[in-house]
């Protein structure tokens, strides 16, 4: 069979689209592990850990919808993905500079206004160059995997240090810079859309204009939200607490922390792939439950099991494969259901309703659980939401393009085949 060649615009823009998104993901999660080194300097309490982690999230969810769909309409994607990128790595700049509390949050907020329309627009312009046998596999590798390594790898491993050495404040000065490199890349080699949407958009497009409540009103759509609020929950809840859990409750050392730490990333990193994978050959739904179901013992696990720490790791790693679902339901399935031209909407809605709810909402009432009823309450709920959105994911309508088409196949094509 003939090769298919590895430098196409498919596979260019899915690398350029990795290191855009994972370096997103690098600035939001990299104050998770300053927070014990800003602790006295700011008076950390839980709930205010939960406020910075929920003013981003307000703004990300907020803009993440309205400026996608803007960008969308007027195809403008590329010039609004250059802009954010630019301004979020200034922010990140910004929060080394907050005198107080009151400024970080302001900072904080004002990086989620900027981070918001980067995964869906960056998943909107991978759903239009990707072939069908591979759209699962390349959404999941720019969100899951480039999150999980430039997030959780890469973060704790060159963050932690900086922060021992420096000072925090030095490290959000340098977090800031390879987003300013990787804008230029964009403004380089990212191409508009619709330059090859022809081809893209081929079979996939359900109508040529879709209505809010039409686009809401749809079953893959409604329960994507739902499971979109609590299992953003369930992540939110693991990288807002598991860093100052493990040193305090636990105690583990600050570097016994990055190194657990870095295991979660190296498990998303792979997971981010593997699942979505997975989900092309046998079907988003089934997938989708049992990876959501395989979430719910990462909580459990950093409360109750109190063992050596390799064994620890080994747990952490197998149980956070749960996380390589996430890519199927904030973008994969939201854009097969209602076609790759309305994508970035569909995707924008999804994430920003799940950054609300278990974003903005979550961390504000976890970290005031975990003041009141014990360091353990975050991830006893994260567990919970979890349970929750497994059982929720056996009601999906299956959407992956082979395993759809047979689905929906005529009862008398069944019938003439079984009749042959």
């Amino acid at each position: 069979m003939p090769r298919t060649p590895f430098n196409t615009y498919e596979n260019r823009l899915l690398l350029l689209l990795f290191f855009t998104v994972g370096f997103v993901f690098f600035d939001r999660l990299s104050i998770n592990f300053l927070f014990p080194f800003m602790r006295a300097e700011f008076e950390l309490t839980n709930g205010r850990i939960g406020m910075l982690t929920s003013a981003l999230a307000l703004t990300w969810a907020l803009s993440g919808y309205f400026l996608a769909t803007w960008a969308e309409r007027l195809k403008r994607r590329k010039t609004v993905l250059v802009i954010a990128v630019v301004v979020f790595s200034v922010c990140s700049i910004g929060s080394g500079l907050a005198g107080s509390f009151l400024l970080l949050l302001v900072a904080r907020a004002v990086m989620g206004l900027a981070e918001g329309p980067v995964l869906p627009i960056s998943q909107s312009l991978m759903g239009y160059a990707s072939s069908d046998s591979r759209r699962g596999f390349n959404m999941g590798f720019i969100q899951a995997s480039a999150g999980g390594l430039l997030g959780a790898v890469l973060a704790p491993m060159v963050v932690v240090p900086l922060a021992t050495e420096y000072g925090w404040r030095t490290t959000f000065f340098l977090a800031g810079v390879p987003g300013l490199i990787i804008a230029a890349f964009l403004v380089r080699y990212l191409a508009e859309p619709r330059q090859f949407a022809p081809r893209a958009e081929a079979g996939l497009v359900h109508a040529e204009h879709l209505s809010f409540m039409g686009m809401v009103k749809q079953r893959n759509i409604g329960l994507c939200l739902l499971i979109s609020c609590l299992l953003i929950t369930w992540f939110v809840a693991l990288m807002t607490f598991t860093p100052i859990y493990l040193i305090e409750t636990r105690g583990f050392s600050p570097g016994q922390m990055g190194m657990l730490m870095t295991i979660l990333g190296v498990s998303s990193v792979i997971s981010g792939f593997v699942v979505p994978a997975i989900s092309d050959r046998i079907g988003r739904r089934p997938t989708m439950a049992f990876f959501a179901a395989v979430a719910v013992a990462v909580p459990l696990v950093l409360v109750y099991a109190h063992t050596s720490l390799p064994v620890l790791g080994a747990l952490l790693f197998a149980t956070y494969f749960g996380y390589g679902c996430f890519p199927l339901f904030l973008a994969t399935i939201p854009a097969e259901t209602v076609g790759i031209a309305h994508a970035g909407r569909a995707i924008g809605l999804v994430i920003g309703v799940g950054e609300v709810a278990g974003g903005f909402i979550a961390p504000t009432v976890e970290g005031y659980a975990a003041d009141h009823f014990g360091a353990q309450a975050p991830f006893l709920i994260a567990s919970a939401a979890a349970a929750v959105a497994a059982l929720l994911s056996f009601a999906l309508k299956e959407t992956a393009p082979g395993r759809a088409r047979r689905a929906h196949a005529p009862a008398s094509s069944v019938q003439d085949t079984l009749g042959a």
